[in-house]
């Protein structure tokens, strides 16, 4: 998608400007998927993260990773690594939505994976890893929610606004709500105009009571596949929030996990 024309972000700054007036502040988050190497991508990733003064939650995949990432992230304090499931592998059946952690997947197989990628990335990363786990095409059956405070988890990531603080006891829910890849279509950035009024009819609902702005609202992006499109706006985006009402989230702070 060309990046010559210019975006009109009016119908953002309206509703902005509500909040604004409001006094409503919105807690705000970056996660980033499929992380496995330092590379270009990941080079520009963490620049754009130190410029808009917002980390960016590394969702990592533990059975691909490099080593040489461990000293990378070490160098780009800014990249925060969660776990990204095992293999990032379909195990769904033909005609279904791709799933990891399918409910007709024996239990004990996914839960083994889920553990073996928590373990051997706190070996490789060390205290940087957040106990986070996101599930790929975040989608995971919900009988096995209760399993993943017992293996080290504390918070559950994956789309859309979610229907409870908890994903089970003593398992958060801290959901992305905003994808800006046509992924079923150009791959390029979501036609400019359908994504600034679905961002516009989510804060809106967020403003109004309609779902839960305690939850850090969260920018989903894959630095891997972005072009230059998907790259502006997410800068553009970002740069705009963090102006007001967007103020930083991190997993630290504990109220989140009540």
């Amino acid at each position: 998608m060309s990046t010559d024309r210019p975006l009109d972000w009016s119908p953002l700054e309206v509703e902005l400007a509500q909040w604004h007036r409001a006094r409503l502040t919105l807690p705000l988050w970056w996660r980033d998927d499929d992380a496995i190497e330092p590379t270009a991508q990941l080079n520009r990733l963490s620049t754009l993260s130190q410029n808009l003064a917002l980390p960016v939650h590394l969702a990592v995949i533990p059975a691909h990773v490099k080593p040489e990432l461990a000293d990378y992230l070490t160098d780009n304090p800014t990249l925060l690594p969660l776990v990204h499931g095992w293999a990032h592998k379909n195990h769904s059946g033909r005609d279904q939505k791709k799933c990891e952690f399918p409910a007709q997947r024996p239990t004990q197989a996914s839960i083994g994976d889920i553990g073996k990628g928590l373990s051997d990335l706190r070996a490789l990363l060390g205290p940087k890893l957040l106990p986070i786990f996101v599930p790929p095409w975040n989608r995971i059956a919900p009988e096995l929610l209760p399993s993943l405070p017992s293996l080290g988890f504390t918070a559950l990531s994956t789309f859309t606004p979610r229907q409870s603080p908890l994903a089970a006891p003593g398992l958060a829910q801290i959901n992305t709500h905003l994808d800006p890849i046509d992924w079923k279509g150009s791959r390029s950035l979501v036609a400019p105009e359908r994504i600034i009024a679905q961002i516009c009819d989510q804060l809106r609902a967020r403003r109004e009571g309609v779902t839960d702005n305690q939850e850090p609202y969260g920018i989903l992006t894959h630095h891997l596949v972005h072009d230059a499109a998907i790259w502006h706006f997410t800068e553009a985006l970002i740069s705009r929030l963090m102006q007001g009402p967007g103020q930083v989230w991190q997993l630290d702070n504990k109220e989140d996990l009540t």
